[in-house]
């Protein structure tokens, strides 16, 4: 048998190398795991209050990084909302990919438990194409579903959220707010107040199963196969409301009365409970002038950025960036991927 200098047979050497080698890479692999077993792809999510340049950016990241856009402003899925819903234009629209815009009828009932399960299903599509993809909008309890998980509930039947509805309509904010209290007290001291979407929900849930809405609630995120960079954009507030109103102004003149006269017949419909639409609603039953119901538009469009922040600095890791900032925003964003 050969013999190398130091007198151990070639074979044994080649042998003993092989088991350090072996035995160096299983310490290397049991050390490095954790590492190795981190998400390779991102999801940017673009999060901010209404009129702080979401789309803008979106697009702008969306062409720097290949990527497409999924959105997550719950309103914007329906095809008959468009400009009381700031929708982007049939011009940005070609200039980057964009899915759920234009997606359902508002005639459709849609959950945040549905949007979860077909934006992860369509995310998977996406990274096998690209290791980024992006999230924008303002709607916080989407964004949340989709990047955390949702707590499981009951089907709710489409006539018990219309009578809840309704319900709101007729006895207004506070009527909401006694009767969460009522049914579910413990729920009642955690939930924004001032959000009626928030607490016709949880109503909905008690009215239909007879329990608890927060006796459905789990705690926990759900492991997901990428790692969310979460970017928050925020205006000062004067200047977040100067661009409200001046919003809202340049909506009545792209014809938001004519779409909601379109709309009115429908007006019980869930899709249409929202800022915009409920003002003119009321305009057109006789309850409310045409000037008061544009007023009430900014007011109730403002009280509804002021909740989003609320929600947006309660929950989640944002970074947050003034939304002109772009160069920072990708800079911020590109060291995120790296490390």
């Amino acid at each position: 048998m050969a013999e190398g200098q130091s007198g151990r047979p070639v074979g044994a050497k080649r042998r003993y190398y092989k088991y350090c080698s072996s035995h160096l890479t299983s310490i290397l692999r049991r050390i490095y795991q954790p590492i190795m077993g981190k998400a390779t792809k991102y999801l940017i999510v673009v999060g901010g209050a209404t009129a702080t340049g979401k789309t803008n950016l979106s697009i702008q990241l969306a062409r720097h990084f290949g990527a497409e856009i999924i959105s997550a402003d719950s309103r914007q899925f329906y095809r008959e909302m468009n400009i009381g819903t700031a929708k982007p234009s049939p011009e940005e629209l070609e200039m980057a990919p964009h899915h759920f815009i234009n997606s359902l009828s508002v005639e459709q009932d849609y959950s945040v438990g549905d949007f979860e399960k077909d934006a992860l299903a369509l995310l998977r599509s996406l990274f096998e194409k690209n290791d980024v993809a992006i999230l924008v909008g303002g709607s916080g309890l989407f964004i949340q579903a989709l990047c955390e998980g949702m707590d499981e509930f009951p089907e709710i039947p489409s006539e018990t959220v219309a009578e809840v509805a309704e319900f709101y309509k007729e006895k207004g904010l506070e009527a909401l707010q006694k009767e969460l209290e009522k049914h579910d007290p413990d729920y009642f001291l955690k939930v924004d107040r001032n959000n009626p979407q928030r607490l016709m929900r949880a109503i909905s849930v008690c009215r239909a199963t007879g329990a608890p809405f927060s006796s459905f609630l789990q705690q926990g995120k759900r492991e997901r196969p990428f790692q969310p960079i979460y970017i928050l954009l925020e205006f000062d507030r004067e200047l977040l409301y100067k661009r409200i109103n001046q919003r809202v102004d340049d909506m009545m003149e792209a014809g938001l009365l004519e779409e909601a006269k379109n709309l009115f017949p429908k007006k019980q419909l869930n899709a249409l409970q929202t800022v915009g639409y409920q003002e003119l609603f009321d305009f057109l039953d006789g309850k409310k002038s045409l000037p008061e119901a544009f007023e009430l538009i900014k007011r109730n469009t403002r009280r509804y950025a002021k909740r989003q922040m609320t929600w947006f600095r309660k929950y989640g890791q944002w970074q947050r960036f003034n939304p002109t900032d772009t160069a920072a925003i990708i800079d911020f964003i590109n060291q995120e991927i790296s490390r």
